[in-house]
């Protein structure tokens, strides 16, 4: 069997599949009366839709016939400008892709599993990764977003037509997936592909399957403490007198105590078993037992406490290091480095303590976090000043306000008055986005306009006049500069600082700066200001073209959890709910930078490492496996990604965790 086959006939499919899904829509919109105010939308997208889904769907699958991953973005490498931001109109595009998607596996899941086989097989690798299926619904799941996203309709029509065509699409691809199932059959590869990988699994799948499986939510964990009295009670059952039933040698020693070695062995093995951990982080986890277990025998709270600062430090160490896909990934060897001479820090102390442990995690942290920002440094100067752009406005008003107060009285001429109160706001809040609110550029534009006002103070004496005229070339060189740093024409400016240098004269020749029958200049309107646009047209046109059309439409959308692969978020959706908001609140207060987690962003699953996070929490940098991937977020598009839940911290289902809870499922016999 070719291994072009499955594809080039998917190829030969798209077509009819675009009409049939056509069809189908408009049959499901026909059919349903809850959809019909979507016929209006559905109109304008009917015309050209088989044709657009034909045209992107062929894209992609010529992609990956050629061997690319078809959704594979560019790596967004160097400043502001190579960045795209998401934002929630991205979020809410991701939404869509992603429940168009789980449909589709929901329905195909044991076809999707063999031809993810059979591709995984082709390419030599034991574990077969979603991204190497070249027929994967997420590729149909885009070419659907594309025909709708080229239409004329609005962002909030194409999601509900995407979550229209989501059955439809799902029950046409089963049948495609069967019968690409039943060609690997008649080639007799079908036993292949059904074991291939079998022992291999997905490490992330147990966190993206979490909600169906109902695993993962907090009411359903196991704790320390509560195996500890399960443990107490299994000891306790009396034991029968009859001959006692042959053990399985390969099974796993009874628990004979729930203190000491025994209990402490057995959850330490199921820690080392997790499957997510890279074969050198294991050897490093393996090699801290030796100071686990010495502390066990000082710390009777150890096997009690989940918060212990030891699990604490397993859980950070586990989370960082499975982030990472590759062994020799650099950011990984260094982080290994780092911790093996922590690692031998706490074997070699005869007695470690809860507080060493600590001291330890507390070294951790500060190295994720170190590393993470240097990863992270060639963007933060542009993404703080994307952040800072989102509060122009507001810092526009603020410094027209106080300079305001500032020129009140002040002998100035009309030209300078109102250049000081619409261009020269502009130069100050421009320092403030580039460069900070308080930073010297922003402080020192705003002292210029203190600078203007004294220099119209009628000298005393010639000693006066005399430094003023040696001031007076630093004064104009700095307004000079400030002009330039908004590009402000020559028109706009020469004549405010020719009617200036005019006062200047009068006052070097003794008389005062402003003549005392002139009409003093009133505030200009705000809303009729003059003022030149910003030359940081960077953070400008991005945010311009993120602007997201649907602010209010997170608050109405309900997503199916249990139809989206990640733990579930119950609170977070509850739109009306004050606890609702407030939960989202303690959730962005609680980001940390180096932290990990996995999330659905532009079409596709990420595991990213937070790098950088704004003053305001309103942006964050998140860099992902790859050391040259970035993913900036906005703080709306995080909280719609958790309110629809399809962003998990890898720290939230922990191996300490993961160990508890298969410990309690053998104590119940499964």
């Amino acid at each position: 069997m070719h291994p072009h086959h499955l594809i080039d006939h998917a190829l030969t499919e798209a077509g009819p599949l675009a009409r049939e899904l056509l069809n189908l829509v408009q049959d499901e919109l026909d059919a349903q009366p809850q959809y019909f105010p979507l016929r209006d939308g559905w109109r304008k997208v009917r015309g050209n839709f088989a044709a657009d889904f034909e045209g992107k769907l062929i894209s992609l699958l010529q992609a990956g016939r050629r061997g690319e991953d078809p959704l594979h973005r560019p790596l967004q490498i160097g400043g502001l400008e190579s960045l795209s931001l998401v934002d929630e109109h991205q979020a809410l595009q991701d939404v869509a892709i992603a429940h168009v998607a789980q449909a589709a596996e929901e329905m195909s899941r044991a076809e999707l599993h063999q031809i993810g086989n059979f591709y995984a097989a082709l390419r030599g690798i034991a574990r077969a990764r979603e991204r190497d299926n070249p027929l994967r619904p997420a590729l149909y799941a885009h070419a659907l977003h594309h025909a709708l996203a080229v239409s004329p309709v609005g962002a909030q029509a194409q999601y509900e037509l995407m979550r229209v065509a989501a059955g439809p699409l799902a029950r046409a691809l089963n049948r495609q997936y069967v019968a690409a199932c039943a060609t690997l059959h008649a080639a007799n590869i079908g036993d292949m592909v059904a074991s291939h990988g079998r022992t291999q699994s997905d490490p992330l799948a147990h966190q993206r399957l979490a909600a169906a499986r109902g695993i993962g939510s907090r009411s359903g964990q196991g704790t320390l403490d509560g195996l500890s009295r399960r443990v107490d009670a299994a000891n306790s059952r009396p034991q029968g007198l009859g001959a006692a039933a042959p053990r399985d040698p390969n099974a796993p020693a009874p628990f004979v105590r729930t203190t000491g070695p025994d209990m402490l062995s057995r959850l330490y093995d199921q820690i080392l078993a997790d499957p997510r951990l890279l074969p050198p982080l294991k050897a490093l986890l393996a090699r801290l037992q030796i100071a686990v277990v010495r502390l066990a025998r000082a710390d009777a709270t150890l096997l009690r406490r989940q918060d212990h600062p030891t699990w604490s430090l397993l859980n950070r160490v586990a989370a960082h290091g499975m982030a990472f896909e590759r062994v020799d990934d650099p950011r990984l060897v260094e982080f290994l480095r780092f911790m093996e001479a922590e690692a031998q820090l706490l074997v070699d102390a005869p007695t470690p303590t809860a507080m060493l442990f600590q001291q330890v995690l507390a070294r951790v942290d500060a190295q994720i976090d170190q590393q993470a920002r240097q990863s992270s440094a060639q963007n933060a100067v542009a993404l703080a000043a994307l952040e800072r752009g989102q509060q122009r406005n507001e810092w526009r008003e603020l410094i027209r306000e106080q300079i305001d107060h500032q020129i009140a009285g002040a002998p100035l001429a009309p030209r300078m008055h109102r250049f000081l109160q619409t261009a020269w706001v502009e130069v100050i809040v421009s320092a403030m986005v580039r460069h900070g609110r308080e930073s010297q550029e922003a402080l020192a534009a705003m002292e210029t306009v203190d600078a203007v006002i004294d220099s119209l103070t009628t000298p005393r004496d010639s000693a006066d006049r005399e430094a003023l005229r040696m001031r007076l070339p630093v004064l104009i060189e700095r307004l000079m500069a400030g002009c330039d740093s908004i590009q402000l024409p020559d028109a706009k400016r020469e004549p405010a600082l020719t009617e200036l240098m005019g006062q200047h004269a009068r006052l070097l020749r003794g008389q005062p700066a402003l003549d005392p029958g002139a009409r003093r200049p009133t505030r200009p309107d705000a809303t009729s200001s003059n003022a030149p646009a910003s030359a940081d047209e960077i953070v400008r046109r991005l945010m311009e073209e993120r602007d997201s059309q649907v602010p209010s439409h997170w608050l109405s959308v309900d997503v199916d959890r249990g139809e989206l692969p990640t733990v579930p978020v119950q609170l977070y959706n509850e739109h009306d709910s004050p606890d609702a908001r407030a939960a989202l609140q303690r959730w962005i207060d609680g980001l940390q930078i180096g932290r990990w987690f996995h999330m659905f962003i532009q079409g596709d699953w990420h595991t990213a490492q937070i790098a950088w996070i704004g003053e305001g929490h309103q942006f964050m940098l998140f860099v992902g496996r790859e050391a040259e991937e970035r993913m900036p977020l906005t703080r709306r598009a995080l909280e719609a990604l958790l309110a629809n839940g399809l962003i998990t911290a890898l720290e939230d289902d922990s191996v300490v965790q993961r160990a508890v809870d298969t410990l309690m499922s053998d104590l119940d016999g499964g």
